[in-house]
């Protein structure tokens, strides 16, 4: 016997019909981002000369939360008071984790339910899969959040694009990338021109496609020193649980493992291997403080074998014990 079918997927919305927007913010969120979208539609309405664009910032109570920036929203609004949304941007900044709760869960699923489309901006994007409400979908999250993000909810395909609109899900990184999400349905709705305008009123040059990717920092000193040292870099960070070996680098990056070793030498005054070392225990310090994930798994999805060799490196590096650095988060 067959298995049944599998249920359609939702049909996505249509971007020019996104007019009525609710910005749902977070304790501590990220106040750049949030103004950054919002100013969009409130410089699309000038522009255009229409009145098209509707928005509230809106809390679950309709008290105003304070941003990461210690400033506050007003007029907030409560969301139930918030009249017919098309489109709610949960917006999160700092200790995201700490904001999201069963009620604003219970309150995102109703809303999916009604067919309203659900965004997040910046680490907003957590609140959406911790509801259940990205599995199957790709999503976009600040590169800050994305690697814990990903050992988390493995149903969700994470990108590492500056914004990801899949369906009825926008998701978007943080700083100036929602100005340039929203230019995305501003031209949707008003067509190049007035998107245009919308970008020289910002003085935005070059507004940047969702498909581009968020730039993903390695230390500073790293990005300018030499080509083959970045390749090196970035390889070793896209294989943290399961580390190459300094041959495998060399030949990824189309050198020998002693020309290797010698140009990590001169521009960093340490080998490959402890390189290597060093950034997959950056990593698990992100998955320490971002993650519930226990000792022992984040240990295993950084590439070490046993808890005791995990313990005895993290220790060395930072000063403290994977269980320590738990313990103060």
């Amino acid at each position: 016997m067959s298995a049944p079918a599998a249920p359609p997927a939702p049909a996505p919305p249509a971007l020019a019909r996104l007019s009525r927007i609710g910005f749902l913010t977070l304790p501590n969120y990220s106040a750049i981002a949030l103004v950054n979208a919002l100013e969009a539609c409130r410089m699309a309405n000038y522009v255009s000369l229409a009145d098209d664009y509707h928005w509230a910032v809106v809390t679950l109570d309709g008290a105003p939360a304070e941003a990461s920036n210690g400033l506050s929203m007003t007029p907030t609004v409560k969301l139930a008071d918030a009249g017919p949304l098309d489109l709610l941007f949960v917006c999160g900044g700092v200790s995201v984790r700490h904001a999201v709760e069963r009620p604003l869960s219970d309150a995102l699923r109703r809303l999916a339910r009604r067919g309203v489309a659900l965004g997040g901006l910046c680490t907003g994007t957590f609140a959406l899969a911790e509801a259940g409400l990205l599995d199957g979908y790709r999503a976009a999250i600040h590169w800050e959040n994305l690697t814990a993000i990903r050992e988390e909810f493995a149903g969700v395909a994470f990108t590492e694009e500056l914004f990801v609109v899949d369906r009825d899900r926008l998701t978007c990184t943080g700083g100036v990338a929602p100005l340039e999400l929203m230019l995305t349905l501003i031209e949707a709705r008003h067509g190049k021109p007035v998107a245009a305008k919308v970008s020289d009123q910002f003085m935005v040059e070059r507004p940047r496609a969702g498909g581009d990717r968020q730039p993903l920092p390695l230390p500073s000193r790293i990005e300018h020193l030499h080509p083959a040292l970045a390749r090196a870099a970035r390889m070793m960070d896209a294989a943290i649980e399961r580390p190459l070996t300094v041959a495998e680098v060399a030949t990824g990056v189309g050198m020998s493992p002693r020309q290797l070793e010698r140009l990590f030498r001169r521009h960093l005054g340490t080998s490959p291997a402890e390189f290597s070392l060093g950034r997959r225990l950056v990593h698990a310090r992100e998955l320490l403080r971002q993650t519930p994930m226990s000792v022992t798994d984040v240990g295993l999805a950084c590439g070490f074998q046993t808890a005791a060799h995990f313990s005895t490196a993290y220790r060395r590096h930072f000063g403290r014990s994977p269980r320590e650095e738990r313990a103060s988060t």
